[in-house]
């Protein structure tokens, strides 16, 4: 279905009303560009026809501008022989061929009217063409952005990435796990070592003392 059914429709159209109603801009955009771009060759096409015609009117008006100077040369020619008949005759020939002449010549000023108005409206449209052109560069560049937040957003979302953020944890809280079973194992072992320490400790002490003791009692 076309969007505009005349040239006037695009002409007074308003995009920018167009694409805010648009449920899909850029696919919008590229309807209104691609009928526009064939209604500017329909237009042209047009126009050339206009100025085709207007060239054969224009041939025509100047041969029969000849076959009146030609008339007119036979109606002086029989006049000069006397021969007034004749000269009305061709007269009479030469005003017919000018009736026609007039006629040619007022199609060629509506053929110029025409193309003053095609002009017109291929210059109006060209703009609107530009114009649109302008707008689809915005609007893919735009939902270009757009798509790529949204594929940003998604991957965040992504369940594969939020499993593996998952394991991730898993991961980290089975090392802390196991690192602190490592150092309760240390603190175990530590403490073992110092209890050992503290006997032998007590031992030589002990030894001391019944060093002492035995002195004493020599």
């Amino acid at each position: 279905m076309s969007i505009f059914s005349r040239l006037t429709d695009i002409i007074n159209a308003n995009i920018s009303a167009l694409l805010d109603k648009a449920e899909n801009p850029e696919k919008m955009i590229r309807m209104v560009i691609q009928e526009m771009e064939e209604t500017l060759v329909e237009v042209r096409s047009g126009t050339a026809k206009v100025i085709a015609e207007k060239k054969t009117l224009h041939r025509r008006a100047e041969q029969l501008r000849r076959q009146a100077d030609d008339w007119q040369s036979k109606a002086e020619l029989a006049m000069s022989k006397d021969r007034e008949d004749l000269a009305k005759a061709a007269l009479v020939e030469r005003a017919g061929v000018l009736a026609t002449v007039e006629l040619l010549d007022g199609e060629m000023l509506k053929l110029d009217e025409t193309l003053d108005k095609l002009s017109h409206e291929i210059e109006l449209l060209q703009s609107k063409l530009n114009d649109a052109r302008a707008r689809q560069k915005t609007i893919v560049m735009r939902t270009t952005a757009a798509q790529s937040r949204v594929d940003v957003n998604r991957q965040l979302h992504n369940y594969s990435i939020d499993s593996a953020m998952n394991k991730f944890e898993y991961y980290e809280k089975k090392i802390d796990l196991m690192e602190g079973q490592v150092e309760s194992l240390n603190r175990e072992s530590k403490g073992l070592h110092s209890e050992f320490e503290e006997l032998a400790r007590q031992e030589k002490i002990e030894q001391e003392l019944q060093a002492i003791r035995t002195k004493l009692n020599k």
